[in-house]
């Protein structure tokens, strides 16, 4: 590690445009199984949200979500259509990107029937 910690070269499957989100969506995974509050910048939410969104390869968001509309209550951004799924925008971000178990802190009708749908209770 020591080796390679001051390296500056990205992954391979990375870019600029995804060091972003990246960084935030890993530290939560870091965090919240430790049970640390690891609060997100909702700008910086926002904007990862907007770039995964309009990804494809690796997250599928708008495949997986298709059907849903997801509706930030703090921060002003909103994806899709079809039944509403409402939370911080902190949280919808870890939604598409693939952590279900968020699904626990969002709301509406669209939130309850993922949550059927992936067994998170």
């Amino acid at each position: 590690m020591r080796v390679e910690a001051d390296s500056r070269r990205l992954p391979s499957v990375t870019s600029v445009t995804n060091l972003g989100f990246d960084i935030l969506v890993h530290g939560q995974d870091i965090a919240i199984p430790l049970g640390v509050t690891r609060p997100m910048p909702t700008d910086a939410a926002t904007a990862g949200a907007t770039r995964v969104w309009a990804m494809g390869w690796t997250f599928w968001a708008r495949r997986r979500l298709h059907g849903y509309r997801l509706l930030a209550t703090d921060a002003t951004w909103s994806a899709g259509a079809g039944a509403e799924v409402q939370g911080p925008i902190e949280a919808l971000l870890l939604l598409l990107t693939g952590r279900p178990a968020v699904l626990t802190r969002l709301t509406g009708g669209g939130a309850h029937a993922l949550r059927e749908r992936t067994g998170v209770t």
